[in-house]
C-alpha cells in the first residue's frame, strides 16, 4: 500500500552561538523539534551536550555564522557579542540577540548589525533554563518586524515569543521592567521570611500564606496602568497613599521588635512619605511612579 501522506516540511536550520546553561536549553529545544543545528562556544567542551544529541559544532564562530542564515547569540554579555564576531563575515544573515544587556546595547548593536549587512532582532528572555519548552516561558522580542514575521515559527519552538516593537532597544527594555518587578517582589519575600525566623511558624507554612497573598496583590498592576493612562491617581483608590502612610509605622516597629533590618522595606516607605509630603493623600500609590519620573 502506497502511503500519500505529505512529507514533513524541512525544519529552518539554526546557528547557535552560546552553549551555557541557557544557550543549551535553547539547543535541545530545537533539536527535539528537528531543526539542524550548528553550534559554538569558546570553550569547545561546553558544546559537547548538544552534540551528542546532533548538533554539529563549529571550530570557529566564522564558520558557525557561514553555516546557517539564522544566527542565535546568547553570550555573557554585549562585549562579548562584539568579541565573538569581530571580523566576521554577517552579510545576509539574521542575527537574533539573546543576550542580556540595556535598550542602548541593543540599539547600538542592531546599527552594528545593519553596517555589516545583517539584520537583528534583539530579544529578552522571561524564564530560566529548565522552563525552556515548557508552558510559561517566553521571550520578548524588537527591531525588523519582518525578521521576526520570518523566523516566528522558529523562535516559537523554544518558547513563546512576543513582539515588542520596530524599536531594537523595547524588549531589553521590557525585560528589565519586568526583573525590576520580580525583584521588588524577592525583596518583599526576602523581609516576610526574615520576620518569620526563630517563630513558631515554619516557613512552609508561611509560604502557603503568602502566595495566595501575592497573588491577588499581582492584579493591581492593572490599576495602576489604568491610572497612568488617564493621569488621574484618585479614581478607584482602595487604600489611599495618606492611610498607607499611617499604616507604615506598624511594618517599621514590628521589623524593629523582631530584629530584623529595614533596609529592603525602607526606601519604598520613604518614597510613599515624600508622595504624601508633596500633597497626594487622596491619591494611591501609583502616584509614585510620577515622582520616580521627576527624580
Amino acid at each position: 500500500m502506497n502511503d500519500n501522506s505529505p512529507s514533513p516540511l524541512p525544519r529552518t536550520p539554526v546557528t547557535l552561538l552560546g552553549t551555557g546553561a541557557m544557550g543549551t536549553a535553547l539547543g535541545r529545544a530545537w533539536l527535539a523539534a528537528g531543526h539542524p543545528l550548528t553550534v559554538w562556544n569558546r570553550t569547545p567542551e561546553r558544546t559537547a551536550a548538544l552534540t551528542a544529541e546532533g548538533a554539529v559544532a563549529a571550530a570557529s564562530a566564522a564558520e558557525a555564522v557561514a553555516a546557517n542564515r539564522l544566527v542565535v547569540v546568547c553570550l555573557l554579555d554585549d562585549a562579548s557579542v562584539g568579541a565573538a564576531l569581530e571580523g566576521v563575515e554577517l552579510a545576509g544573515r539574521d542575527l537574533v540577540n539573546l543576550t542580556t544587556g540595556t535598550p542602548a546595547d541593543a540599539r547600538a548593536r542592531s546599527a552594528w548589525a545593519e553596517e555589516r549587512g545583517a539584520r537583528l532582532l534583539d530579544g529578552g528572555i522571561m524564564a530560566v533554563p529548565p522552563m525552556i519548552g515548557a508552558p510559561g516561558a517566553f521571550v520578548l522580542y524588537s527591531g525588523r518586524p519582518e525578521v521576526f514575521e520570518e523566523h516566528r515559527d522558529t523562535l516559537a519552538v523554544p518558547a513563546s515569543t512576543e513582539y515588542a516593537g520596530a524599536d531594537p532597544g523595547l524588549a531589553a527594555l521590557l525585560d528589565v521592567a519586568l526583573l525590576s518587578g520580580m525583584y521588588g517582589m524577592f525583596a518583599g519575600i526576602t523581609h516576610a521570611f526574615a520576620l518569620l525566623r526563630g517563630t513558631d511558624v515554619a516557613p512552609k507554612d508561611l509560604a502557603a500564606l503568602l502566595v495566595p497573598w501575592l497573588n491577588a496583590m499581582a492584579g493591581s498592576a492593572h490599576g495602576t496602568a489604568e491610572r497612568l493612562r488617564s493621569g488621574d491617581h484618585t479614581s478607584a483608590v482602595v487604600s489611599n497613599l495618606a492611610m498607607q502612610v499611617a499604616g507604615s509605622g506598624t511594618l517599621l516597629r514590628t521589623a524593629a521588635e523582631q530584629g530584623v533590618s529595614t533596609e529592603l522595606l525602607a526606601p519604598f516607605l520613604d518614597l510613599m512619605r515624600r508622595r504624601l509630603a508633596d500633597g497626594h493623600g487622596e491619591e494611591d500609590i501609583s502616584g509614585l511612579v510620577e515622582l520616580l519620573r521627576s527624580r
